[in-house]
């Protein structure tokens, strides 16, 4: 199992740095009995000249009140404090190239009534690319992505992700090495924690809200794509779609930008080497280290 801190390692809690391994919650909490809780997933930089960046931290931490706000949750923290609270904490656990996790959660509330009071630890530790870096043989789940009528999906809520980990346990038991969901009606959603993009004749494509989390990586993206003059359609498409792509990838914040090798076993159409996809990645390497992109990677 994955060693996330050491005898040293310094969480924020409440209102003050802990040592992580003397932190603390209550046990009857209403998140550990019924997933009622919030996080984001984050990612702090060592940039080209040396200093540490966190990367959209305004981005993240704003949505981190608004997940809160949808599922009723009391949010009392601002998004200029938390910034400088995480900043410390890096300092402190000396780390630069990190992931951050923080997770607003619930008190000790066995009734579904609405809480007064909400708990906020952050966290932060060392982390590869989460899907790794070589390209993904993917499988089509059995699982569908869940019915936005039934939840907050643009919340990023913690029991959302019971079904995340169903999705990539069954694809990895079947030998692959992540999932893909498909929503209700059949189109294509998203990874167990990721976005996707496919790419067509030199137009990339991704699905559009309502089934997905439309994650920050996801926008970044877009944004990349647009300055990049690569042309981007958010639209609906289905699996034999990705059968005869030429590229696709998956995006998140853990993830990063990582490319398909196969979907169920059939290949994609260009090296991924030669599509316009791998060029989004490699200037997302870029932005999130602050070094310049240059001018002809740009058109």
């Amino acid at each position: 199992m994955a060693n996330y801190f050491n005898q040293n390692t310094l969480v924020y809690l409440n209102g003050h740095f802990v040592k992580a391994a003397d932190a603390k919650m209550d046990f009857f909490s209403q998140s550990l009995h019924y997933g009622y809780s919030v996080f984001e997933g984050i990612r702090s930089y060592k940039t080209v000249d040396g200093t540490t960046k966190i990367f959209k931290p305004v981005e993240h931490y704003n949505r981190l009140e608004q997940s809160a706000t949808t599922i009723n949750m009391p949010y009392h923290w601002k998004t200029d404090e938390l910034i400088q609270i995480t900043d410390e904490l890096l300092a402190m656990n000396q780390l630069g190239d990190a992931y951050i996790r923080p997770v607003v959660y619930a008190p000790a509330n066995m009734t579904f009534s609405v809480n007064t009071e909400s708990f906020l630890i952050i966290q932060a530790w060392e982390m590869s690319p989460f899907l790794g870096e070589k390209l993904l043989r993917v499988r089509t789940s059995s699982f569908q992505r869940p019915n936005p009528g039934a939840f907050h999906l643009q919340a990023k809520a913690a029991g959302h992700y019971v079904n995340s980990i169903l999705a990539s346990q069954e694809a990895k038991a079947n030998g692959f090495d992540e999932a893909l969901l498909l929503d209700m009606q059949g189109n294509v959603a998203e990874a167990p924690g990721a976005n996707i993009f496919i790419e067509k004749n030199g137009k990339l494509f991704t699905p559009p809200a309502g089934h997905i989390l439309p994650g920050i990586t996801r926008a970044t993206v877009l944004e990349l794509a647009r300055a990049m003059d690569i042309p981007v359609e958010e639209t609906h498409f289905v699996v034999q779609d990705i059968y005869e792509a030429d590229a696709a990838f998956y995006c998140g914040t853990a993830a990063e930008v990582i490319g398909f090798e196969s979907l169920d076993n059939h290949s994609l159409n260009l090296r991924w080497e030669d599509s316009e996809s791998r060029k989004i990645q490699q200037a997302y390497k870029k932005l999130v280290i602050n070094q310049p992109i240059e001018v002809n990677e740009m058109q």
